[in-house]
């Protein structure tokens, strides 16, 4: 079985009151739920994080040998944060960074993301099902 690591940054713990017109009122726990059923259907364990501290998820990001893919939501780190950039570029399991919301069609600050170009694949304003097709392909070995 796959065992795939879930890594959501700051703010994300926020889902279902913060800015509802952008991320939906779906919250952290609802997603966690649902795609751990869903990785389960695709025959894989999905292990869950959050953590709004940069050098926690870098922590969590140095810990990859464990698991065969990570699905990234890196939050507002995603256009800054060179050492979570580093992180990434440090380890050897495939990385997908996902995004709610579209980041190219909101404020401008949010269109550079410094982590994707040492990610498998980004995934971009598909709400909730972005965190899905990120499953699909870490399983499917599409990643």
């Amino acid at each position: 079985m796959k065992k795939i690591l879930l890594i959501n940054g700051p703010n994300l713990n926020r889902l279902g009151v913060r800015e509802v017109g952008v991320y939906g009122t779906g919250t952290l726990q609802s997603l966690e739920e649902e795609l751990c059923r869903f990785a389960h259907d695709l025959g894989a364990e999905l292990d869950c994080f959050q953590s709004n501290h940069e050098g926690t998820i870098i922590d969590k990001l140095h810990e990859a040998d464990l698991y065969e893919g990570i699905v990234l939501n890196p939050g507002a780190y995603t256009h800054y944060s060179y050492a979570i950039r580093d992180a990434i570029a440090s380890i050897s399991v495939p990385v997908i960074e996902v995004h709610i919301s579209n980041i190219h069609k909101r404020e401008s600050f949010r269109h550079v993301s410094v982590t994707a170009p040492v990610t498998a694949g980004q995934i971009v304003g598909l709400g909730f099902y972005g965190y899905k097709l990120a499953l699909l392909a870490l399983t499917k070995g599409e990643a």
